[in-house]
C-alpha cells in the first residue's frame, strides 16, 4: 500500500499543529502554569507522534515522542515549566518545521536525527524527575494493552469476524504444513475507530506489523479493497507466525486510532465432512455460554458508544479543504461564462436583436447569474490573512533574542480575507518589512530609555479591506528613516549627485531604499544589511499588482502601507480607446474622469500639468506611452481619466470611453513580461483582444 496518497493531508494537518505548538509555546513561555496548555501540547505531540509513525517519518516520530515524554512528567506535575524548557522547545519546533519542509520538497525528511535534541530532552528529565523519567509516558503506551482482558470479555463470535472466514482446501493443506513446522495459524479481526480519517492508511500499518511477524495467507477485503478504501471500519485476516496471540495482539494495539482486536487460533479441518459436526458442537455450547458472557458487555457498550458521541461533534468539520488546482478550473470556467455573457451582450446591440424583449430579459438573467457565481467562487478562494501572519510572533521572539532588543508584535485584523493566490505569495514581503522593523526600526533598550519611551518596542501588523483592496500596514515605534542618512548613502554608492540630494523631497529619498542592494547598515548580519529586503518586497508587490508606501518621522516611527487587490482574476474596468486600440482601466484606480480644454493646459518643468480644484495633476498621453496615433484633433477637448497611486495623482488621456464592463483578466505569459504597462490582457465580447494597463507603472 502507497502512503504517498495521504502526503497532501499529512502536510496540511501537521502545519496545523506546528502551528499550534508555536503558538501554545509562546502562551507557556508567559504561563507557565497553564494546564490547558500543557494539555493541549501534549495532545499535538502526541498526535504528530502518531501521523509521523503512520507515514513512515521515523526521525520526526522519534522527536515528538520525546517532547510528547516531557509533557507526559509535566502534566503529571513532576517537573516544571521554565524557561530552559521553553527555549529547548521552540529548537525542537525549529527541528520538526525542518523535517515538514524537507517532506514538502523532497518527500523524505532528511537524515538529521537532531541527536543534541533528543539528549536534551532526555538529559531535561533525567535532571528533573531522575532516570526512571521517560516511563509514564510508555506505561500511557501501554495502556490499551492493559485494556486487552476488557476486551477479551466483551468479545463473542460477532466480534471476531475471522471465524467467518470460509477456507478452501488449498488454504486448510498451507495451514496443516505450518502446523507441521511448528507455526500457529491465528485469526485476526481488527476495527478501527470510526473517527479515523486515515482508516486505510491505519490498516495499511497493521498490515505492515503482522507481515513482520508472519504470512498472512487470506485478507477479508482484499488488500486491494482496504487500500482503495472500501471497508467499513474492520477487516479479517489469517496469518502463519511463530508469535503467539499476546504479541500479534499487542503489535496491532500499538497502531494509533485502533480500537480493538481479536485474535484467536485457526485449526485445520479436513476432510469437510468432518466440519460441520464439529463445528456444530462446538457452537452449541458457545450459544449457551454467551449470555453469561453478554451480561457484563451489554451495559459496557452503550457507555463507551455514549463516550465517543461528544467526543466526535467536534471532529466533524464544516469546512472542506479543496485543491487550488481544482478552483482555478472553475474559476477558468467562470470566466468563460462571463465572456460568453459578454458575447451575447455585444449581440443584442445588432440591429432587430434589441427589439426582442426576451432575448434581452435572458441577458439580465444570465448577467445576474454570471453575477453571483463570480461572487461565490471568489469566496471560496478567499482565505484569512491570518494563515500567512500566525507564524511572525515565534519570528519576533527569535529575533528579540537574536537582537538583544525587548520587542513585541501587536497584530489585528488577521481575520481579513484575500484571494489564496494573493495569501501564499504575501508571506516573504511581510517577513521583510517585520525584520526591517526588528533590526533597523527599533532601538536598543537602553536607548529607548533615554528617549522616554517604554523599553519595550512595539511592532503593529494592521490588516483591513479598503473598497476593492486590502490594506495591510506594518508599524514600529522606533527610530523612523533618516532620510539625511538615506541620502548621504546614496550619494556615496553614486546613486544620485549632491546637487539632486539637494532639491529631492522626502518621498522620493525614502523611495531610494527599495532600490536593488541599497542598505543603510553599516554592517551586514544574519538580520539583515545586505539591501536585498524592500527591493524583493516591492518587485512581489507589484507582481500582485499592488503598490507600497512608506510615512516616517524621526525618532516617533515608520509605517509601511501595502495596497493589494482582493482578487487577480475577475475586475470591473473602464474601456477606452487610444489610437483606434481598446485598452482596459482597472476601475479601482480611477477617481474622476474630466473634460479638460486645451487651454486649461499649462507647462511644469517641460511637463503638461492641469489645475483640477487646486490640485495639480500631470498629464500623460496615452497614445504617446503606446506609441500609436491619437484620433483626437489638437483643439478638440481632452478625455482625462483622473488615476490614484497611494497620495499620488495622474490624469490619463484617453480619445474615447467605451464603458464599464466586468472582464477577465488573461495572462500574458513570456510575451511581454518586459513591458511593465501592460498587466494582462481580455477577450471582448466581439472576440477582439484589449490590453489591460496597469496604472501602478504609469504613475
Amino acid at each position: 500500500m502507497d502512503v504517498t496518497q495521504y502526503l497532501e493531508i499529512f502536510l496540511d494537518e501537521t502545519k496545523e499543529h506546528l502551528q499550534s505548538l508555536s503558538d501554545q509555546f509562546m502562551i507557556l513561555e508567559q504561563e507557565p502554569d497553564n494546564m490547558d496548555t500543557i494539555n493541549e501540547i501534549f495532545r499535538s505531540a502526541h498526535t504528530l507522534k502518531g501521523m509521523a509513525g503512520t507515514m513512515g517519518y521515523k526521525r520526526m516520530q522519534t522527536l515528538t515522542h520525546d517532547m510528547e515524554n516531557v509533557f507526559s512528567e509535566v502534566r503529571n506535575n513532576t517537573i516544571k515549566v521554565d524557561g530552559a524548557m521553553v527555549d529547548l522547545l521552540f529548537q525542537c519546533l525549529d527541528a520538526l518545521e525542518e523535517y515538514t519542509e524537507n517532506i514538502q520538497n523532497t518527500g523524505d525528511e532528511g537524515t538529521n536525527d537532531n541527536e543534541h535534541l533528543i539528549k536534551a530532552l532526555n538529559d531535561y528529565l533525567a535532571k528533573n524527575s531522575g532516570d526512571g523519567a521517560p516511563q509514564p509516558a510508555k506505561e500511557e503506551k501501554k495502556e490499551p494493552a492493559k485494556e486487552e482482558p476488557k476486551q477479551e470479555a466483551g468479545a463473542d463470535p460477532g466480534k471476531e469476524k475471522w471465524r467467518e472466514i470460509k477456507l478452501g482446501d488449498t488454504e486448510h493443506t498451507v495451514i496443516a504444513e505450518a502446523k507441521k513446522q511448528g507455526k500457529k495459524c491465528l485469526g485476526v479481526t481488527v476495527y478501527v475507530q470510526e473517527s479515523c480519517i486515515l482508516k486505510a492508511a491505519r490498516a495499511f500499518l497493521v498490515y505492515k506489523a503482522l507481515e513482520e511477524l508472519g504470512d498472512m495467507i487470506v485478507s477479508v477485503p482484499s488488500a486491494q479493497d482496504i487500500e482503495d478504501e472500501h471497508f467499513e471500519f474492520d477487516f479479517s485476516v489469517i496469518i502463519l507466525t511463530d508469535a503467539d496471540v499476546e504479541t500479534v495482539k499487542n503489535a496491532i494495539l500499538n497502531v494509533s486510532e485502533i480500537e480493538a482486536a481479536y485474535v484467536g487460533e485457526v485449526e485445520p479441518v479436513q476432510p469437510e465432512e468432518a466440519v460441520k459436526p464439529a463445528a456444530i458442537a462446538e457452537a452449541q455450547p458457545k450459544e449457551e455460554e454467551q449470555p453469561k458472557k453478554a451480561a457484563p458487555a451489554a451495559p459496557a457498550a452503550p457507555a463507551k458508544a455514549a463516550d465517543k458521541k461528544p467526543i466526535s461533534k467536534p471532529i466533524v468539520n464544516r469546512t472542506v479543504r479543496v485543491d487550488i488546482e481544482k478552483l482555478d478550473v472553475l474559476m477558468n470556467l467562470v470566466s468563460e461564462l462571463i465572456i460568453a455573457k459578454n458575447s451575447l451582450v455585444s449581440t443584442s446591440s445588432q440591429e432587430g436583436i434589441l427589439t426582442n424583449n426576451t432575448f434581452n430579459e435572458q441577458i439580465e438573467y444570465l448577467e445576474s447569474v454570471t453575477t453571483n457565481l463570480h461572487e461565490s467562487v471568489m469566496k471560496v478562494r478567499m482565505v484569512p490573512i491570518e494563515t500567512v501572519v500566525q507564524k511572525f510572533p515565534k519570528m519576533i521572539r527569535d529575533l528579540s533574542k537574536k537582537l538583544d532588543k525587548k520587542m513585541q508584535l501587536i497584530m489585528s485584523g488577521e481575520e481579513t480575507e484575500l484571494d489564496r493566490t494573493v495569501v501564499d505569495e504575501i508571506g516573504d514581503p511581510l517577513m521583510h518589512l517585520l525584520r526591517n522593523s526588528a533590526d533597523h526600526g527599533l532601538e536598543s533598550a537602553e536607548v529607548r530609555k533615554e528617549r522616554g519611551k517604554p523599553e519595550v518596542g512595539s511592532i503593529f501588523l494592521n490588516a483591513y479591506q479598503d473598497g476593492n483592496n486590502v490594506i495591510i500596514e506594518v508599524r514600529d515605534d522606533g527610530n523612523g528613516i533618516d532620510v539625511e542618512a538615506v541620502k548621504k548613502k546614496a550619494i556615496e554608492r553614486g546613486t544620485i549627485t549632491p546637487e539632486q540630494a539637494e532639491n529631492m523631497a522626502d518621498k522620493d529619498v525614502i523611495g531610494l531604499l527599495f532600490l536593488p542592494s541599497f542598505s543603510t547598515s553599516e554592517k551586514v548580519t544574519d538580520v539583515s544589511g545586505r539591501g536585498v529586503g524592500l527591493d524583493v518586497v516591492k518587485s512581489k508587490i507589484e507582481s500582485l499588482s499592488g503598490e507600497v508606501e512608506v510615512k516616517t518621522k524621526l525618532g516617533e516611527g515608520s509605517t509601511f502601507i501595502i495596497r493589494l487587490p482582493l482578487t487577480l482574476a475577475i475586475i470591473q474596468a473602464l474601456m477606452v480607446e487610444v489610437g483606434g486600440e481598446k485598452y482596459a482601466i482597472p476601475l479601482g484606480s480611477i477617481q474622476t474622469i474630466e473634460d479638460v480644454e486645451p487651454a486649461e493646459i499649462k507647462y511644469v518643468q517641460a511637463k503638461e500639468v492641469i489645475n483640477l480644484r487646486g490640485t495639480v495633476i500631470p498629464l500623460i498621453r496615452l497614445n504617446e506611452v503606446l506609441d500609436n496615433e491619437s484620433t483626437k484633433k489638437p483643439d478638440e477637448n481632452l478625455l482625462v481619466i483622473i488615476v490614484k497611486k497611494g497620495d499620488k495623482l495622474a490624469g490619463l488621456v484617453v480619445d474615447e470611453l467605451m464603458g464599464q464592463q466586468e472582464i477577465v483578466i488573461k495572462s500574458l505569459g513570456n510575451y511581454i513580461n518586459k513591458n511593465k504597462i501592460i498587466s494582462g490582457a481580455t477577450i471582448l465580447g466581439d472576440g477582439e483582444i484589449a490590453l489591460i494597463l496597469d496604472t501602478n507603472a504609469l504613475l
